[in-house]
């Protein structure tokens, strides 16, 4: 382990290691704890951290091309030599270039993100004897996902941060965790202590994944002031981005609250305003919406613009509240789950 994480990590107890052992094998580690792939800030420092702590880190690809992708697997195996995992976007128009890349440096999780995988990806993942992973954002297609062939889903409520979908995280995992069985099943959005990943655990997911949880860990490049914005963050400050025509679609991403939030609704009013009056054709007005963000997270993660860039948070961005070492983010995890768990086995003991 890198220098100072190895006296931070210890193994779970044996009941804590026993509800979580499918996750730890599918994932290879000694902890079935992911990190959520978050663009800009799961780099190679983050991930391998992960990884050292027990952790399994997921880099995200974003929009790279396919070397810079291989430049940035190769330097977080410079750092580790623990598993990690590489999160591809499905929408890239190089993405069975970044699978290859991916299976050319020997990485063994492929999680596939934004959409339905193609099948023929899924294929070329698991023919190369990597694993494929998918989020099932419903049931329904958590169902078809597993027909096609992933060897485990993602299922992702809607408290988790960036672009979101419409189901909260218990609902999903009520939907679906009692009844799909046939691969690991990790659950992932507005978990932020130890209490929530094991009662999840206890109702059958695999393990957990965590990305806010891990912004403002020692490790994240996160500028100090994207961190200090998580910081004093509440969890209510968290909200999903606002639509307010159904003619013009917004994908809701979940952010913390800013100017530019607050811009981008007086953008979208300005624009409505423009198509009504006959002087902005309807599919411009949407390109003039949709290109608002663009830049927006790179400017607040990597820039430091938290007015005007956007603050893409969970809303376990309440449990954020001082910077830690990665390793003391999952060993606080580990801790929280095992307090739950003796509490719980002392009370049964007094007969109560």
């Amino acid at each position: 382990m890198q220098d100072g994480l190895a006296s931070l990590f210890r193994d779970p107890s044996p009941a804590l290691s026993a509800l979580w052992a499918d996750g730890c094998t599918f994932l290879g580690t000694p902890t079935a704890i992911l990190g959520g792939a978050m663009t800009w800030v799961s780099e190679r420092h983050l991930v391998s951290a992960i990884s050292e702590a027990g952790g399994f880190g997921v880099l995200a690809s974003g929009s790279m091309p396919p070397e810079t992708l291989r430049a940035e697997i190769q330097a977080t195996q410079a750092l580790t030599d623990k598993p990690f995992g590489v999160n591809l976007i499905i929408m890239h128009p190089q993405l069975s270039a970044l699978a290859a890349v991916c299976l050319e440096e020997g990485v063994s999780h492929i999680v596939l993100a934004g959409g339905i995988p193609p099948s023929e990806t899924i294929r070329q993942i698991k023919d190369g004897g990597a694993k494929a992973i998918a989020f099932g954002p419903t049931y329904a297609l958590a169902r078809k996902l597993v027909r096609v062939g992933v060897d485990a889903l993602i299922i992702e409520g809607s408290e988790a941060g960036g672009h979101i979908g419409a189901v909260s995280t218990s609902v999903l995992a009520q939907e679906i965790l009692p009844v799909i069985r046939e691969v690991p099943v990790f659950v992932a959005g507005g978990i932020g202590r130890g209490e929530a990943m094991l009662a999840y655990l206890e109702m059958g997911a695999a393990g957990v994944q965590l990305g806010t949880r891990f912004v403002c860990a020692t490790e994240s490049v996160a500028h100090p002031n994207f961190k200090k914005a998580f910081v004093r963050a509440t969890a209510r400050e968290a909200q999903p981005s606002v639509q307010l025509d159904p003619r013009f679609p917004v994908i809701p991403v979940r952010a913390l609250i800013n100017q530019a939030t607050r811009a981008f609704q007086e953008c979208q009013r300005e624009i409505i305003a423009e198509v009504d009056a006959g002087r902005l054709d309807q599919k411009q007005a949407q390109l003039d919406i949709e290109h608002f963000w663009a830049g927006a997270l790179r400017r607040a993660v990597v820039e430091g613009d938290v007015e005007n860039g956007s603050l893409m948070a969970g809303q376990s961005v309440g449990f954020v509240n001082k910077e830690q070492a990665t390793a003391e983010i999952i060993t606080d995890l580990i801790d929280q789950a095992e307090a739950a768990l003796r509490a719980r086995a002392l009370s049964r003991a007094l007969g109560g």
